[in-house]
């Protein structure tokens, strides 16, 4: 049984009892952080599975040991490593039973049913703390468990519109677009394991859990930071910049001879750098660059003067330049550049276990490790 099987005793979470009744993103997404930091997480699955084992293409297959071949979504493996797997039918009694007794043992409950989904199995909040009043029971839903939106389901794409992200994205004069991830259901994962542990150090103090209320909602507003604060204090509405920067310039994509690269001198300083590497020190003498407010004021003139001092160059030419001259600057990389990185090797942030490569949470500790034991479970393989 999955109690049974010890983890890293030096990860953080070494020990720490999960029940995941999550499904998708966010809360497995949470629950793969807590399993990364050691914790033994449970993951409870209807007898259909998680949805996303049949969101593919791409497909991964893999035997168990009696020889059955499972073939699963890649996106599942995603956010399910480290886990343990059951099955359980809440409409069956003795499996609502089991998975009660599962919660009365566990530190942590995470959940992302919709709001008052769970009290028809006597599984909400005041029902399963009664039996376990140290436990810390997250709630991941769309818009929270209060507020006129709090029965609503909650979807990463409709959310990043609601939020504003996709006001702010894209280019000024093309179409709102959403990013190329499901941010606003991955930062909720980042938050719900954020709370949980707080709320598991506020135990420590008083020696009861807590429900911890995440909506995806909060989280996607929450992470407007300074795009809020420039509407909070002007009442405007900040514009698509595309590439560009609203407060900084030269600050974007520029071309070289064989595709792109990212230049960000972000201070006086490093402006005068690049224009001098680009042989263009009469930028900096020109009234109109010669301070930021200046630079973002006339940003289309200087970057059009800018785009054409760099075309000349290879990539590798003026990263390296830059590079040497202590000019902010990077590639726009694919992803299997990205993974052929020496910096990405270098920090091992791919992991390979049992036959399925990953990414590991981005923590790295001085007196404690990873627990990456094990890949993400086959249905119902813990039983």
């Amino acid at each position: 049984m999955w109690l049974d099987r010890p983890r890293n005793e030096n990860a953080p979470l070494a020990g720490l009892k999960v029940v995941e009744l999550a499904r998708v993103l966010a809360g497995p997404w949470a629950g793969q952080i807590l399993a990364d930091l050691g914790a033994d997480v449970i993951k409870v699955e209807s007898p259909e599975g998680d949805g996303t084992r049949a969101w593919g293409p791409p497909w991964v297959e893999r035997t168990a040991a009696d020889g059955t071949v499972h073939r699963e979504a890649a996106y599942y493996h995603a956010c399910n490593r480290g886990k343990h797997s059951i099955v359980a039918d809440f409409n069956d009694p003795e499996d609502l039973a089991r998975v009660r007794e599962l919660c009365t043992g566990a530190d942590v409950l995470i959940e992302n049913f919709k709001t008052g989904g769970l009290a028809k199995f006597g599984l909400d909040y005041a029902a399963v703390s009664a039996a376990n009043p140290r436990l810390v029971y997250c709630s991941i839903t769309g818009f929270g468990q209060t507020g006129p939106r709090a029965h609503e389901a909650g979807y990463d794409f409709v959310v990043q519109g609601m939020s504003g992200f996709m006001s702010l994205t894209g280019e000024p004069d093309g179409v709102p677009v959403k990013m190329g991830i499901s941010i606003s259901d991955l930062s909720t994962g980042v938050y719900a394991a954020n709370g949980i542990q707080a709320a598991l150090l506020q135990r420590e103090r008083t020696g009861k859990g807590q429900q911890v209320d995440i909506g995806l909602m909060d989280c996607s507003v929450a992470l407007l930071a300074n795009q809020a604060t420039y509407f909070l204090t002007t009442g405007e509405n900040p514009p698509r910049m595309g590439n560009a920067h609203a407060q900084v310039a030269p600050y974007g994509v520029f071309p070289v001879s064989d595709g792109h690269v990212i230049l960000a001198p972000a201070n006086d300083r490093l402006f005068v750098k690049l224009a001098n590497l680009l042989g263009r020190e009469d930028l900096t003498e020109d009234a109109r660059f010669t301070s930021n407010g200046g630079r973002t004021e006339h940003a289309a003139v200087l970057d059009a003067e800018i785009a054409e001092a760099t075309k000349v160059w290879t990539k590798a030419g003026l990263l390296a330049a830059c590079h040497e001259a202590g000019v902010p600057c990077g590639p726009i990389n694919t992803l299997d550049e990205v993974f052929a990185d020496p910096q990405v090797i270098a920090r091992g942030l791919r992991v390979d276990l049992g036959g399925m490569p990953g990414v590991r949470s981005p923590f790295t500790f001085s007196d404690a490790e990873l627990a990456l034991d094990r890949a993400s479970p086959m249905l119902g393989e813990d039983g």
